[in-house]
């Protein structure tokens, strides 16, 4: 499926560049016109590959034996990985500065829902096209014709859409003579479809024979006694790795430190907490479905260094605390970053229920259930109202509220629950706020 979604990309490059389709239908209609579709050379040009996971990076190696000259932004990929496809890692903003042609590979996540809109569209180079064989909600389509219309996008090749089958009625992109479309079709080859039915296949004889199939969603990794005696920590290990890697910045990362604290020590069974943390760091940054048993897989694929420490703690629970610790060249929040460089969560259950406890070098006391907002900010009266006001303003509702500070009148942070997220410009009304220094949002669950 992999390599059959690259080379659909790929074929969509060619045939959007050289007009292909629009000069077959004009031939078969009986014309002659071969100065209607001159085309544009792919040699030379820049493209930006768009999510830089499997099927991205396979395009990158592609593109590169065309003569592109290749880009890439995920915020989740290293540079290494990169580098040795002779691929440079930039940001989003200097992708959409710097690229003639967009290559969407990236899945369907909060972060990436209609990450092409408006605001991104007008920051490229006019003229730039558009190649999307990732999800189909990654383009706000309405923005898209939008800018089709007034030559800012030249052209565009679609094969996935926010609503499949599209409306053949309503849909302007669909006959819009600069855009060229197919159904689906990212994965549809004969090869490709012998090749999952030949992994089906051999999951099944492995599942029969007693081994463990990378496919499958709900096999036991661990033994049924031990899968019962840490169910409670499963909820706080994904969400830890998920904090963790939501506040990762554009740098990307290539090392996960955990680190348990348990009574048992080195006896402790951590196959399935570790799994459960890798699920939650992997998912919303492949369009691979990320499950317990193929985590370890996913993240070896990726290029991750996975370090693992067992420390002996008191108490009589299964685990005392957990931490997850990412090795990144930038954060979104800085307070979370510790005094070793690295972006540090932990957390604990108390009667049954999970808790972050510690962002990077502040203790807090957040329940591992959704969207939190963080703000850094100096320990003075007057900070909380203004910024509960705003939310308020918003109409956004409040679950609980934690500060964790340094000492008093220093530094601290404080942590909102929040039901909903705040608009775009009451982020930016909370940033103004008198004393707050940075303010982010964050998940500790999947949305």
């Amino acid at each position: 499926n992999t390599v059959a979604a690259a080379e659909h990309g790929i074929a969509l490059l060619c045939a959007m560049a050289r007009n292909i389709p629009q000069a077959d239908a004009s031939m078969k209609a009986g014309r002659w016109d071969r100065t209607a579709y001159v085309g544009t050379s792919i040699t030379g040009k820049t493209m930006a590959v768009i999510g830089f996971g499997k099927v991205g990076s396979e395009v990158a190696r592609r593109a590169k034996g065309l003569g592109l000259n290749v880009l890439a932004y995920d915020p989740y990929a290293s540079a290494e990985k990169a580098a040795a496809l002779g691929v440079q890692l930039v940001s989003f903003d200097d992708a959409l500065r710097q690229a003639d042609f967009f290559s969407l590979h990236m899945p369907l996540t909060p972060a990436t829902k209609q990450l092409f809109g408006e605001r991104a569209f007008q920051r490229m180079k006019r003229g730039a096209r558009i190649i999307n064989v990732a999800r189909g909600g990654v383009i706000e389509e309405d923005a898209l014709l939008a800018a089709l219309e007034t030559g800012q996008v030249a052209q565009a090749a679609l094969d996935v859409f926010a609503e499949e089958p599209p409306s053949f009625q309503n849909n302007g992109l669909i006959n819009h003579p600069n855009v060229i479309c197919t159904p689906h079709l990212g994965a549809s080859t004969t090869e490709a479809q012998e090749g999952v039915a030949i992994e089906v296949v051999e999951a099944v004889v492995d599942a029969l024979m007693g081994k463990l199939s990378p496919n499958a969603v709900n096999a036991p990794m661990v033994p049924l006694e031990v899968l019962r005696e840490l169910q409670p920590y499963i909820t706080l290990t994904e969400g830890l790795g998920r904090a963790a890697v939501s506040l990762v910045s554009e740098g990307g990362f290539t090392d996960i430190s955990i680190t348990y604290s348990s009574p048992r020590g080195d006896d402790l069974d951590t196959r399935l907490l570790r799994a459960n943390v890798l699920k939650g760091v992997l998912e919303g940054t492949t369009l691979a479905r990320v499950n317990l048993v193929n985590a370890d897989l996913l993240a070896k694929n990726r290029g991750l260094k996975i370090s693992e420490v067992t420390i002996r703690g008191d108490g009589a629970d299964v685990l005392t605390s957990c931490s997850v610790s990412i090795a990144t060249s930038s954060s979104k929040f800085s307070a979370a970053v510790d005094r070793t460089g690295r972006i540090y969560i932990e957390g604990s259950v108390r009667n049954g229920t999970p808790f972050i406890t510690k962002i990077g070098n502040y203790d807090v006391e957040l329940a591992v259930a959704g969207s939190v907002l963080l703000t850094r900010q100096l320990d003075q009266p007057g900070i909380v109202a203004s910024v509960t006001s705003l939310l308020a303003k918003d109409n956004v509702n409040i679950s609980f509220m934690s500060v964790g500070r340094t000492g008093k009148n220093q530094e601290a942070i404080m942590a909102i629950g929040i039901d909903s997220e705040p608009q775009p410009r009451t982020m930016a009304d909370i940033g103004r706020v008198q004393g707050v220094m940075e303010a982010v949002i964050f998940k500790e669950v999947q949305a």
